[in-house]
């Protein structure tokens, strides 16, 4: 249960842009120049009242339109997160999905993303809408959190995502929590990135 719940934790949760990560968004919407790291990092920044923020950057040898197909179509989802999903892209839509294949949507268990605001092929900001199963901890904080996702269009066709998971509280609960999903968010990017990988090489 945790690894289910941890996929849809790393993608879409976080909190409103109060603390911490609104600056580093607003440098990569500015162009800001990025710092060489590996295909894919992680880190979980604190900010001056104790709030934890979960920021990702992977890098992915495609054009930033195949990227923002994996996050913004249908297909897209299935091919790396869940093997069943239904993406409704707009204003107020959502991600639906299901991890288990026979399921359809709207069964018990399909988890639901809200698209909170989105600009094409640059930003998708996530809000999960949070199920009885999920820790207490985070139901309390569920209006907070959020996930937003820039997608940077880098020179030789290539894309550098970068995931910022904010509205964290301080507390040890929650450090045990962001630990394991930082951990069990790179499987799942290495996904991403084979997918969207492969699919440019075939248009190619």
């Amino acid at each position: 249960m945790m690894k289910r719940l941890s996929i849809v934790l790393v993608l879409a949760l976080a909190s409103s842009l109060t603390f911490g990560a609104p600056s580093a968004v607003a440098a990569d919407l500015q162009g800001e120049a990025a710092e060489p790291f590996a295909k894919i990092s992680s880190r979980v920044e604190i900010d001056d009242s104790g709030g934890r923020a979960v920021i990702e950057e992977v890098l992915v040898d495609a054009p930033v339109e195949t990227v923002w197909d994996a996050y913004s179509t249908s297909k897209g989802w299935m091919a790396w997160v869940a093997p069943v999903a239904k993406v409704d892209l707009r204003l107020g839509g959502s991600i639906r999905t299901h991890y288990n294949a026979d399921a359809k949507i709207g069964d018990p268990g399909t988890n639901v993303l809200h698209i909170v605001n989105f600009v094409p092929r640059r930003i998708l900001t996530l809000q999960a809408e949070l199920q009885d199963n999920w820790p207490e901890i985070m139901k309390r904080d569920a209006e907070h959190l959020m996930n937003v996702i820039v997608f940077d269009a880098l020179p030789d066709q290539r894309t550098r995502i970068k995931s910022y998971g904010v509205g964290y509280g301080a507390s040890p609960e929650y450090d045990k929590m962001l630990a394991f999903f930082v951990e069990a968010n790179k499987g799942l990017y290495e996904k991403l990135i084979e997918y969207a990988e492969a699919v440019d090489a075939n248009v190619d």
